[in-house]
């Protein structure tokens, strides 16, 4: 079973940046993709970005150009550079990765427990 833990949450000003990382470990054969949501109460969980294993990137539509997602392979961590935050972005924000635990299991998906980032000033 993997686990995802997810750090670098927090307070941020209006236009002020923050990074957050989440760090796969347990046990895996491999992950695959690797992603961030994130959701408000009352609301649906929203993709803010997702990258595969070899580096290829997705973004939402209202974080194209501010939010920058990268990985680690050697160290199956995935990151989130976020600037020019808006405060309608607070959130928690949630990892997400795709793995296989063994060599012959289907792929299956994992979700980390969050991470608040709160935008205010």
């Amino acid at each position: 079973q993997v686990q995802l833990v997810e750090s670098g949450g927090g307070l941020v000003q209006p236009g002020g940046s923050l990074r957050l990382s989440c760090a796969a470990s347990g046990r895996f054969f491999r992950i695959y993709a690797m992603g961030w949501y994130r959701q408000v109460p009352g609301k649906q969980r929203e993709l803010v970005a997702d990258i595969t294993r070899d580096g290829g990137t997705n973004y939402g539509d209202s974080v194209k150009c501010r939010f920058t997602i990268s990985r680690d392979n050697a160290k199956n961590t995935v990151y989130l550079q976020m600037n020019s935050l808006k405060p309608e972005e607070t959130a928690v924000y949630y990892c997400m990765c795709y793995y296989r635990g063994g060599f012959y299991d289907d792929p299956r998906s994992h979700w980390g427990k969050g991470a608040q980032v709160t935008v205010s000033s």
